[in-house]
C-alpha cells in the first residue's frame, strides 16, 4: 500500500535566543504557510538554496517534531509522532560498524518482532532488491560509498513502508556512483510504488528523478512553484539514451535555476547579513 501526503499551511518556528539572553527569546521561522499534495505512488523532489526548511519538512512528515501551525496528512489521517510507515535515508548512512550488511538490514526488522527466520530472509530480499546479493557477511568498512547507502536504502524498504524520505543521500558520493545510484532507485521506485519525497540541492539530480520538482523560496520556505517534469517514458530503451544531454532535461534545468537563482542570491545575503561581525 502506498500513501498520499499533504502538507496544508504548515509554518514551523523555533525559539532562538537573542542578544540578551533567555529575556529576548525570539522566534526563528524555518518554514511558513506551506501547502504541498504528494499523490500516492509519486516521486517528488525538494530542492532550494540552504537553510530554507528542506530538512525540516522532511523531519515534520517523519513525526519528529509537530507544526507550529497548519498540518501534514498521510491518507487523509494527521501525522502526529512517528511510525512503521514512514522511512527515511539519510545522506550518512548511520550503519553500524559490528554488523555485517545483513545485519543491518535486520535492525530495522527487530524493532517490529519479525521472526529470525523471517528476517533473514527479507534481508536478503532487499539487499538483491538494491544490487547487493553476494555481499550480505560484509561489514560497513568492507563497502565503498554507494554500496552503504545501498544498505541504507535496503534497510529502509525491508519492512515495507509507504512512505520514502530521502535527505539528500547521494550527496557525499562521487559522481559517477550518484548517477549509478539515481538509476538504481528510479528502477526500485517502479518495482516497488513507494511513495518517494527526495531533497536534494541538485537541480540535475531534481530533473532526472523527480515526477514533480517543488522550488522553496530562501528562508522562510514557502512553495515558490512545483514543476512537472516530462522526459517521456523511463523504460529499459529510454534509460540506455542519455537523458541528461536532451533538449527536455536542459529545459527543465533551466526552468528549474529561473526560479532559484534570485531565491540562492537571497539566502547568502541573510547568511552575510547573520554573520558576526
Amino acid at each position: 500500500m502506498t500513501a498520499s501526503i499533504s502538507f496544508r499551511g504548515v509554518t514551523k518556528t523555533f525559539p532562538v535566543r537573542g542578544p540578551g539572553g533567555a529575556r529576548q527569546r525570539t522566534e526563528f521561522t524555518a518554514v511558513d504557510r506551506v501547502d504541498l499534495d504528494v499523490a500516492a505512488g509519486e516521486f517528488v523532489v525538494l530542492v532550494g538554496p540552504s537553510g530554507c526548511g528542506k530538512s525540516t519538512l522532511l523531519d515534520l512528515l517523519g513525526g519528529l517534531t509537530r507544526p507550529t501551525a497548519g498540518e501534514i496528512l498521510l491518507n487523509g489521517t494527521p501525522v502526529t509522532g512517528p511510525g512503521l510507515d514512514r522511512s527515511t535515508v539519510f545522506q550518512q548512512y548511520a550503519l553500524l560498524p559490528w554488523r555485517t550488511a545483513q545485519g543491518n538490514v535486520e535492525f530495522g526488522l527487530e524493532s517490529i518482532g519479525l521472526p529470525r527466520r523471517q528476517r533473514a530472509a527479507r534481508a536478503r530480499e532487499y539487499l538483491g532488491l538494491v544490487g547487493l546479493a553476494g555481499f550480505e557477511d560484509r561489514h560497513p568498512h568492507e563497502l565503498s560509498g554507494g554500496m552503504k547507502q545501498r544498505v541504507a536504502i535496503a534497510r529502509s524498504l525491508a519492512y515495507d513502508p509507504d512512505v520514502l524520505l530521502m535527505d539528500e543521500p547521494f550527496a557525499a558520493l562521487d559522481a559517477q556512483t550518484r548517477e549509478s545510484l539515481q538509476d538504481e532507485l528510479l528502477r526500485i521506485w517502479r518495482r516497488t510504488g513507494k511513495t518517494v519525497l527526495f531533497i536534494t540541492h541538485g537541480i540535475e539530480e531534481a530533473v532526472y528523478l523527480g515526477g514533480r520538482v517543488a522550488v522553496l523560496t530562501s528562508r522562510p520556505g514557502r512553495v515558490k512553484a512545483v514543476l512537472p517534469i516530462d522526459l517521456g517514458s523511463r523504460g529499459e530503451a529510454q534509460e540506455a539514451q542519455d537523458l541528461r544531454s536532451s533538449p527536455e532535461f536542459a529545459r527543465h534545468r533551466h526552468e528549474i535555476w529561473s526560479l532559484l537563482r534570485d531565491e540562492v542570491s537571497r539566502a547568502q545575503q541573510l547568511e552575510k547579513e547573520a554573520a558576526p561581525v
